[in-house]
């Protein structure tokens, strides 16, 4: 049966991705069981997005309460539920205004836009972007154009203009590619698909600062790193710098697709105008339904303290895994998003790791990532720890 349906997805899908050929089918707890019965401890988590893990009986009820009450509106009109999680989510956010989108890719466009706008409006005469070398922002247009890995700009060039790349953690670097048309400095709290690399904290204070001297606007991209994943609500709030931009998607809404940018009252008084930015799905009631529950649910189960406890435990046993592992050479990470950087072919690693019922993912080549539901325990980072060690 696994086949049939393997066979029926290449027939009729773009291939746009290599799948593993895995059908999964159910989800319970921090497990995913495929067609066949096999269980899988899950350390992806859907690419970070499912924060509450699989049957969380108030978040699903959440959403069989509003499929039965309102699916979608368009933005024409109010809703109960988008009301509410912009309320949450500015609050969890410490911004001021946000608009949904349907994924992270198109939180980056509108944050892109609103930066671009915002410059306008000042009349500063300002279109340039820096990003940073080993980004990613996304598979759109604007985002492509913003990520730091020329394998995925160079196909589709020419892509949108005004676009320098930095170096991470290097400050100078920034300071030479900003100039009388910066308008915005885009970057990720903590780089996923890169490689997972955090971020220095003088780094990203020196930035925080250097876009203030030159009145030049920080997005942050918190898409994977944010919503509790590294211990606190958004990474950027461990360090005390506040973006005047910020994009978000992924575990916002618990698995359902949706992403949002937000700002500061200063960025969005002089930003985006009725006809400037729209979206005919974002911010319906279904997904805001889900947002809602989901910050409720963080709130009520202090999640982001839960990540800090089990984090650290994660991050000792990876330290400890890579004492005993030649092929190990070094840890990366923060909280419930980690990598090792290892000297072994890690398609490899993730091909046997499911043989083993094991689900991680990869990340900047040589990095195996893990970013799991963050309802783990312990005892699951003991479970993954003892099946890695068996693939190692």
């Amino acid at each position: 049966m696994t086949n049939k349906w393997i066979d029926e997805a290449e027939q009729s899908l773009l291939h746009t991705y290599n799948r593993y050929p895995i059908v999964l089918e159910r989800g319970e707890g921090v497990y995913l069981y495929d067609t066949e019965g096999k269980k899988y401890l899950d350390f992806a988590a859907g690419i970070a997005v499912c924060g509450l893990g699989y049957g969380h009986k108030e978040y699903t009820e959440a959403l069989k309460n509003q499929v039965d009450t309102l699916l979608h509106t368009s933005n024409l009109y109010y809703s109960k539920p988008a009301a509410e999680a912009a309320e949450k989510l500015t609050r969890a956010a410490q911004m001021d205004r946000v608009f949904f989108t349907n994924s992270g890719t198109e939180a980056i466009e509108g944050a892109l836009k609103a930066a671009r706008k915002y410059a306008f409006t000042e009349g500063f005469g300002r279109y340039e972007f820096i990003a940073m070398e080993h980004s990613f922002h996304g598979r759109t247009m604007g985002a492509v154009a913003v990520t730091g890995n020329e394998a995925y700009r160079t196909p589709f060039e020419p892509l949108i203009g005004g676009v320098k790349f930095a170096r991470y953690n290097d400050l100078d670097s920034v300071k030479e590619q900003m100039n009388e048309h910066t308008c915005a400095v885009i970057m990720e709290t903590l780089q996923g698909e890169g490689g997972i690399y955090p971020i220095d904290p003088a780094f990203l204070q020196g930035v925080r600062k250097l876009c203030d001297e030159n009145h030049v606007l920080l997005i942050l991209d918190e898409i994977q790193c944010g919503m509790g994943r590294t211990g606190t609500m958004f990474a950027w709030q461990d360090y005390g710098v506040k973006p005047d931009i910020m994009a978000m998607a992924k575990a916002i809404g618990g698995g359902v697709p949706v992403g949002a940018f937000a700002m500061t009252e200063k960025v969005a008084e002089k930003s985006l105008a009725p006809g400037d930015h729209g979206t005919t799905y974002g911010g319906n009631p279904f997904v805001c339904a889900a947002v809602s529950a989901v910050l409720d649910i963080f709130e009520k189960e202090k999640i982001c303290d839960h990540v800090k406890k089990v984090g650290a435990y994660l991050e000792a046993q990876l330290d400890a895994l890579a004492e005993r592992k030649e092929s190990v050479e070094m840890r990366r990470g923060k909280g419930l998003m980690q990598g090792l950087v290892l000297n072994v072919p890690v398609g490899e690693v993730v091909v046997k790791a499911q043989k083993e019922g094991l689900l991680v993912i990869t990340a900047g080549g040589n990095v195996l990532r893990m970013v799991p539901p963050l309802i783990i325990t312990e005892e699951h980072v003991d479970e993954m720890i003892e099946k890695l060690e068996k693939v190692l």
